[in-house]
């Protein structure tokens, strides 16, 4: 009888050729791509590059204890808000009882990063009493630039289910930057000796229901005759002055602010806080496909959050621009301040405005992750060299290479010709392991760290691994009598098998390790399972077909005592024959006493 998968097998062995075509259009293509791209090597991780590394030491103010739980809840915050950024390989750790280490690779958007990682004052949504383009004292602002109107609008706030947003105009402008000043300030005043916290109760005009006794209004009035001088004098585009603004104020008082709108530094006049960054449960920047408003972002707010949120907005939309805008303000600083048109209810708003893809995430991202425990002030920010990573990368590399030498010279010295297979394929693994590296660095923002070179070292002897599973499987079949080329297909069902086996507990470790993990283990993990992934691909697409090839050649097939697979040496049975039965008599034939 034949064989029920001899047609398979011969199938299989007679077009190893396909295979290796395959794999060899896989490399040149990204290889192409590689160079296409323009990152021709790995991104390296702050351990080996360099980057920068930014000290912050926390302050306990706003009735916030500096302790282990804080400290903790800050770090993953950090954490987040820079990997939000894209920023891959970045630490953000403890050190002491009150300083957070934040060390940003060389190669990523490092400037923001540090920007976003400064802003580390809680969020909060403030309303809007008064605001201008901001212009050093003597001068007075153009009309083109008008606080209400500039050459691009500012953001407005709507309810998620309207198809686009009104956006400000310009025309809305005053007549004359005088006029504007003079009536915005008694607005401002009025504002403030009224009390500016919106809410249901609050007339149009912002007056109080309760009435405030003769000293407390004597107070106020001062207060706000002092706040109103301030914000007269208020220079935003000069940095030392924006400065002194905004960071030391209280919550629940009123407050001047600077803001960068469209490249434009803006001054406002700010209410006390109505709502605080706790209550934004997430926010994300989406484009809008249906009507005209392109990026926006979507923020959701918290049970409570969205109770206050429709209170304060349905209290703004009674009033004239610009006391219907909320300032979004983190550490001080004005980061948006959309106007409302009607009572946003529900617990989801849209804040758009001709935002930029970026200016949108970033907007996102600071709503989402804004809210800290603790306020912190930035200690020192330094470049970190890479001298001593750079050193333990060579000492990696170097051991690297005497391993790599000595499993060359065993493979060589105990399989011979084989190791000829064996090198190849291990070739054919480095160069896929680099160029993916390679475009793992934009692509998911990847860096090469010591760990993950140790990783990749790893995946030399796991590679080997495989490789002599299957070399001692055709080995084994050419003791049992078989000659080469049956020998190499009747191995590899038992090798593919052990094969798979082992790269499956090796990959689950690395998965297991990168989950449970973080920092640069994470690093060591990812490496480890990418190798072992290449590990199958180049076993079943590059060693088996050019087994399967080799097995043709007369110098392997004939068994040369340098090819590794000598019969004689390996202590081979003889050969294997198939022997007829010798045919019976007929059954009608044979002799009963026979039988």
């Amino acid at each position: 009888m034949a064989a029920p998968k001899r047609g398979q097998s011969a199938s299989a062995q007679s077009k190893p050729g396909r295979s290796l075509a395959l794999i060899l259009i896989a490399i040149v293509a990204l290889t192409g791509g590689m160079f296409l791209s323009g990152n021709t090597t790995p991104r390296l991780g702050i351990d080996l590059a360099g980057g920068t590394s930014i000290t912050l030491k926390a302050k306990a103010d706003q009735g916030s204890a500096i302790n282990k739980a804080n400290m903790d809840t800050a770090v993953d915050i950090m954490n987040r808000r820079v990997n939000g950024l894209g920023v891959s390989e970045a630490e953000v750790q403890t050190q002491g009882t009150d300083n957070i280490i934040v060390n940003i690779p060389k190669g990523t958007n490092s400037k923001e990063a540090q920007a976003q990682v400064g802003t580390t004052a809680k969020l909060y949504f403030r309303p809007v009493l008064a605001s201008e383009p901001s212009v050093p004292a003597g001068k007075s602002p153009s009309p083109s630039a008008s606080p209400s109107g500039s050459s691009s609008p500012k953001p407005s706030t709507s309810p998620s289910s309207s198809a686009s947003a009104r956006q400000k105009a310009s025309s809305s402008s005053t007549a004359s930057p005088k006029a504007s000043a003079t009536s915005q300030g008694r607005a401002v005043t009025d504002a403030l000796k009224a009390g500016s916290t919106p809410s249901p109760s609050a007339s149009a005009s912002g007056s109080p229901t309760p009435k405030a006794s003769p000293s407390a209004s004597s107070g106020a009035a001062a207060d706000a005759a002092k706040l109103q001088a301030q914000y007269a004098t208020l220079d935003c585009s000069n940095p030392a002055e924006r400065a002194k603004v905004g960071g030391a104020s209280k919550p629940g008082e009123p407050t001047i602010a600077c803001g960068e709108i469209r490249k434009v530094w803006y001054k406002y006049v700010l209410g006390p806080a109505a709502i605080d960054g706790t209550e934004v449960k997430n926010a994300a920047a989406r484009f809008d496909t249906q009507g005209a408003s392109g990026w926006q972002v979507v923020m959701n707010f918290t049970s409570s959050g969205s109770k206050k949120f429709a209170d304060v907005t349905g209290a703004l939309a009674q009033k004239q621009q610009p006391q219907n805008e909320f300032g979004i303000v983190l550490d001080g600083e004005v980061v948006s301040s959309p106007y409302v048109n009607q009572a946003i209810t529900g617990g989801q708003a849209e804040i758009s405005g001709s935002f930029t893809q970026q200016e949108a995430q970033s907007l996102a991202n600071m709503l989402s992750y804004g809210a800290l425990p603790l306020s912190f002030q930035e200690q020192s920010v330094t470049t970190v060299t890479a001298a001593l990573g750079g050193e333990q990368l060579h000492a990696g590399l170097l051991a690297g290479a005497i391993g790599l030498a000595l499993v060359v010279l065993y493979l060589v010295v105990y399989y011979r010709g084989l190791s000829l297979v064996a090198m190849a394929s291990l070739l054919v693994s480095a160069i896929l392991t680099y160029v993916i590296m390679s475009l793992l660095g934009p692509a998911i923002h990847f860096a090469l760290n010591l760990p993950a070179v140790c990783g990749a070292i790893v995946a030399i002897g796991i590679t080997a691994d495989s490789f002599i599973v299957y070399f001692e499987r055709i080995r084994d079949e050419i003791r049992e009598g078989r000659s080469l080329r049956p020998a190499v297909e009747r191995a590899w069902p038992r090798a593919r098998r052990t094969i798979l086996v082992s790269d499956f507990v090796s990959f689950l470790a690395a998965a297991v390790l990168f989950i449970v993990t973080v920092g640069k283990v994470q690093g060591f993990a990812f490496t480890l399972g990418l190798t072992t992934v290449l590990d199958v691909v180049v076993v079943f697409f590059f060693t088996k077909p050019l087994m399967t090839l080799l097995a043709r050649r007369k110098f392997f097939a004939g068994g040369h005592k340098w090819s590794g697979l000598d019969p004689k040496g390996l202590g081979a049975k003889p050969p294997l024959r198939r022997t007829r039965r010798p045919a019976g008599p007929a059954a009608g034939s044979v002799d009963p006493k026979e039988a």
